[in-house]
């Protein structure tokens, strides 16, 4: 059994997904199944398979989990943790993928195929060391590997369309040109990482890689909504003096409450977005680099914006719900 893509034809894999049940997942799923591959989802015990799929249990959860019997080509994973807390991020984004991986490799799979984050090039939060942590016992575990680090995603900026629509301000923080990135897709990100599954040249290679360009920062995206509302130009903006504050009573009050000190973090989680670009870091220049962030895929944030306005996708974003 071969398959079709952009990189030629190659063989169909027997393919192992975690995360299916997100929307990066799903879409990832699809682009596979459309590859020729022959998926199975490996989901939490009690969860449904997305429709259609072929599906089997493994409880990450216990370091003793295996695959028994069953056998593998390839790893891909698009599980990650929902809400970056502390405690929630090693459990998912660095101990389940032990597990996965120590079970992957059990089940005879030779490559891996990873979705992290292209925020751990600037590790300041505990979810961002979770990631690397575990990247590094990818790269050391002499399996094949390939790590997908995505800029922003449609969903995590589709907060604000509801309120403009209904002719509320846009938020920013600062000027509003503080952050920039080239928002993917699900659909994009789910095609790019189905063709690491086969292409050779993305082995044993980190992969940043945003949506088309350009780069749009806060400022650009409320543009599109104001255009597209017809909604007068109504901007806010908001001083991160705002969020430090709320930080430091949050971590200091945390020092007491475990949950407390969750929710610190969690505040921390959104000063980076506010004050981070989601693109390539340039060490040397010490400053983001749109041009050194590539770029795949058709899909825009303004056509994403149009029909989440039309009612023709849903506004789907989970932990990733902002305002």
């Amino acid at each position: 059994m071969t398959r079709s893509g952009a990189e030629g034809v190659a063989p169909a894999q027997r393919v192992l997904l975690l995360g299916a049940t997100g929307t990066i997942g799903r879409a990832t799923l699809a682009a596979l199944q459309a590859r020729g591959h022959r998926v199975t989802c490996a989901l939490r015990p009690g969860t449904s398979p997305p429709p259609g799929a072929t599906a089997i249990t493994l409880d990450l959860s216990n370091p003793q989990a295996n695959l028994g019997a069953a056998r593998f080509d390839t790893l891909v994973s698009c599980m990650a943790s929902r809400t970056g807390a502390p405690a929630d991020a090693w459990a998912v984004d660095h101990d389940a993928h032990v597990t996965a991986l120590a079970a992957a490799q059990a089940a005879g799979v030779g490559h891996v195929v990873l979705l992290s984050a292209i925020c751990v090039q600037k590790p300041l939060l505990e979810f961002q060391r979770a990631k690397l942590a575990f990247e590094a016992a990818l790269m050391a575990s002499g399996i094949d590997w390939t790590i997908v680090r995505p800029t922003a995603f449609f969903k995590s900026l589709s907060g604000q369309v509801a309120r403009v629509a209904a002719g509320k301000p846009f938020l920013v923080f600062g000027d509003g040109r503080l952050t920039a990135c080239k928002p993917i897709s699900d659909r994009d990100l789910g095609a790019y990482l189905a063709d690491c599954v086969t292409d050779p040249a993305r082995r044993g290679r980190v992969l940043p890689i945003g949506g088309p360009g350009p780069a749009l920062s806060p400022l650009n995206q409320a543009q599109m909504l104001f255009d597209l509302t017809g909604q007068p130009q109504h901007i806010r903006r908001m001083p991160l003096a705002v969020m430090d504050a709320i930080i430091a009573t949050l971590s200091a009050m945390g020092r007491l409450s475990p949950r407390v000190r969750a929710k610190a973090e969690l505040a921390r989680i959104g000063r980076y977005y506010a004050t981070e670009s989601m693109l390539v870091w340039d060490a040397t220049r010490a400053r983001y680099d749109a041009s050194a962030t590539p770029e795949t895929g058709t899909d825009t944030l303004r056509d994403h914006y149009a029909a989440l306005l039309h009612g023709k996708v849903s506004d789907d974003r989970g932990a990733h719900a902002v305002f």
